[in-house]
């Protein structure tokens, strides 16, 4: 994984550091789900993947490999468990930008995060915790936990591509997801149960399935303690 370090106008690196540590309490919210703050730490840029082989990512070979630039993952048999490609670094709050394509298939991919590689759920490198799912079915769904948490299918479906690639931008701190979809602002939520938050890896999924499937990725640029914004919306239409 390469690392840049993003530096402010000043040219000096800009660091955060937290004053209550990397899990704050979440402040009272009258309304809604509790509201955690973005978490404080070091910016900055990193390729997890770096066009040429699967250096910083754990998986089984057997399923995932390099090729023309591309991540991909392929089974030519049965998957009995959903199995992901991991990076070897954990994250908690972080900007990523990718493109995601289902090559073969209909079943959905996806990417999972703020949980723990879950061995003991049948497969080595599964997961259990948080999913950001496409396409297919899209929407975030609590891995071994409380299934689906966030629905967002019946907006992602009208700008997402089934077969094609889709650009994604996941932004992800203190108990907030936002989710932007070739451009399109998806998803805009807050778990309500921010203890089940984790310091993790980031996991590609391979699903569990009964016939042949194939999924791509390729970009997958993070940013570690992003600033509070989202990079890949397109300009609003101005009014009449």
């Amino acid at each position: 994984m390469t690392k840049i370090a993003v530096r402010g106008t000043a040219g000096a690196l800009l660091l955060l550091v937290a004053a209550t540590g990397p899990f704050a309490a979440p402040e009272a919210a009258k309304d809604g789900p509790p509201v955690v703050p973005p978490r404080a730490g070091k910016r900055e840029v990193i390729k997890l993947f770096n066009g040429k082989d699967l250096k910083g990512w754990v998986g089984h070979e057997k399923y995932w490999s390099v090729k023309d630039d591309m991540i991909v993952g392929k089974n030519t048999e049965k998957v009995p468990v959903s199995t992901y490609l991991l990076t070897k670094q954990k994250f908690s709050d972080f900007r990523l930008v990718f493109e995601g394509k289902l090559a073969k298939s209909e079943m959905h991919s996806g990417i999972a995060l703020w949980g723990r590689i879950a061995p003991d759920k049948g497969d080595k490198y599964t997961y259990a915790g948080h999913l950001v799912m496409f396409p297919s079915d899209y929407g975030f769904f609590d891995l071994y936990g409380r299934a689906m948490i966030h629905g967002n299918a019946a907006k992602a479906k009208k700008v997402g591509k089934q077969h094609d690639w889709n650009k994604m931008e996941i932004l992800a701190q203190g108990n907030r997801i936002r989710f932007v979809l070739n451009g399109v602002l998806i998803s805009d939520w807050r778990d309500p149960k921010p203890e089940t938050i984790k310091e993790a890896p980031i996991g590609l999924q391979l699903h569990s399935n009964n016939v042949p499937q194939e999924v791509q990725f390729k970009g997958l640029t993070l940013e570690t303690f992003p600033e509070d914004k989202l990079t890949t919306l397109k300009p609003a239409s101005p009014k009449e």
